[in-house]
């Protein structure tokens, strides 16, 4: 068995943080090798290439990227302009694994199913440390290779894990059996997917981003077709979230689109159920009715032609459950970054600057980061995810002076607190202004402790 001195080091993911990690890991001298399970790098985002960003170029590209691109004569996209999912593809994923470097070390239609170690499984303490870890890996022929990595990366995102319908995290009863009705996450209702949408009755379940880009698909679709006809149910009745905080968002577009969701409901363009906690689907006719809990019983919606679950994404924990990880018992994020992002607590847009410490595991050399690292909490910035792998690749590299100095400004939502209270309610004190209460999130506490000294605070700042 080789030394693991000598082993690369395996990043799980193609994606613009697992691509990103591997430039650090180039820029570094460290040999890496890069598993992606979709046909091309970037799958996930050319799933939701029709999808435009709210940050700008300048928040979604990563520094040693961008050199290594430099490096052979690439052109960098006007920072202040939008990109979708699809230019990011095409005009930086794709550029970049096509750079002679990172070809050399990516390999497409690979899927990692199980990580361990070398002879060890999780139960195993003796030298652990001192042995390499154990990739399966599945190239779609029905053979399982095993490949060795002296450190694992795991940046393979939760787009694929979709939430499910059902409000308790498990299946809804019927959800399964009427799947023909139920589209996950962003579909593409006014381009690929419009022909199952249009002149169609949609009920649209979430209050995230993601379902504010289908609500405001579906308004643009019925301007088009009147009998097209929108229902958006959310399990809170408070939406100052998604509804954001409007020019007061550092990322104009993203005040923009929650403004523009509020707009949609208050022209009563779409009919709005909240307080709605789906627990049954059934057909009725070749069309579906969607039963929920509410504070007043039970309440059915329908009859409905489609659903569109926009609730968010979770982690697949199947792929390290040989490894001795340490997450948030409700997130299911690293355990230390867990009080930082609880989305019970706060809705900051940044969270306080992390490294490599706060994704690090009990498994000495496996960081899980990108979207994956936040678990089930929503609302994650690219740039999050570059500053970790700059720190994560640093610490592996034994530059823990580098890994240290971690430095992430994000720009801040305008919404402090996920207490905003209903109209006419009293307001909770949230993540912002002054003093930090007793018992109170990461955030909050991070959030004083920069206001005390002049600066802004975990994405509430003063100004």
């Amino acid at each position: 068995m080789p030394s693991s001195d000598v082993l690369p080091v395996a990043v799980i993911g193609a994606g613009p943080v697992g691509l990103a990690a591997a430039a650090h890991l180039i820029q570094r001298g460290l040999p890496v090798k890069v598993y992606e399970a979709g046909a091309t790098v970037g799958a996930n985002a050319r799933d939701w290439g029709h999808v435009r960003l709210f940050s700008p170029w300048e928040y979604n590209t990563d520094t040693a990227a961008r050199a290594l691109l430099q490096s052979h004569g690439w052109q960098e996209p006007i920072g202040k302009t939008m990109p979708t999912g699809s230019d990011l593809y095409e005009a930086y994923l794709k550029p970049l694994a096509e750079t002679p470097e990172m070809a050399a070390v990516i390999e497409t239609g690979t899927k990692v199913t199980a990580i361990t170690r070398h002879g060890a499984d999780k139960v195993l303490s003796k030298s652990r440390e001192a042995k390499p870890f154990v990739l399966a890996v599945s190239t779609g022929n029905g053979v399982i290779r095993r490949d060795l990595a002296r450190a694992v990366i795991d940046a393979s995102g939760t787009w694929t894990a979709p939430n499910p319908l059902g409000a308790g995290g498990i299946l809804a009863e019927g959800e399964s059996e009427n799947a023909k009705y139920i589209a996950y996450g962003i579909p593409d209702v006014l381009g690929r997917d419009r022909a199952a949408y249009e002149g169609r009755t949609v009920l649209v379940v979430g209050a995230g981003h993601s379902a504010a880009n289908v609500l405001l698909d579906l308004a643009k679709l019925a301007e088009r077709n009147p009998a097209t006809s929108i229902v958006w149910a959310t399990r809170g009745e408070n939406l100052m979230r998604v509804y954001g905080g409007g020019r007061a968002d550092q990322l104009p577009a993203r005040g923009e689109l929650g403004s523009r969701l509020k707009a949609l409901v208050d022209s009563r363009g779409v009919t709005l159920v909240a307080g709605f906690s789906v627990v049954r689907v059934r057909t009725a006719g070749g069309q579906v009715m969607v039963e929920g809990e509410t504070a007043s019983g039970l309440r059915e919606i329908g009859p409905v032609d489609r659903i569109v679950v926009s609730t968010g994404q979770r982690p697949d924990l199947n792929l390290t459950r040989e490894l001795r990880l340490d997450l948030d018992p409700w997130l299911e994020s690293s355990k230390a970054l867990g009080p930082l992002i609880d989305p019970n607590l706060h809705s900051c847009g940044s969270v306080p600057p992390h490294s490599h410490r706060e994704l690090a595991h009990p498994e000495p050399g496996f960081y899980t980061v990108g979207i994956k690292s936040y678990g089930r909490a929503p609302t994650f910035l690219m740039l999050t995810g570059y500053e970790q792998v700059r720190s994560v690749v640093a610490a592996i590299a034994g530059d823990l002076a580098a890994a240290d100095d971690i430095h992430l400004v994000l720009p801040e939502t305008g919404v402090c607190s996920t207490n905003v209270p209903a109209d006419g309610a009293p307001a909770s004190s949230g993540c912002c202004g002054g003093p930090a209460p007793v018992n109170v999130d990461a955030c909050c506490v991070a959030d004083a402790e920069a206001k005390a000294v002049g600066k802004s605070g975990c994405g509430c700042g003063s100004a």
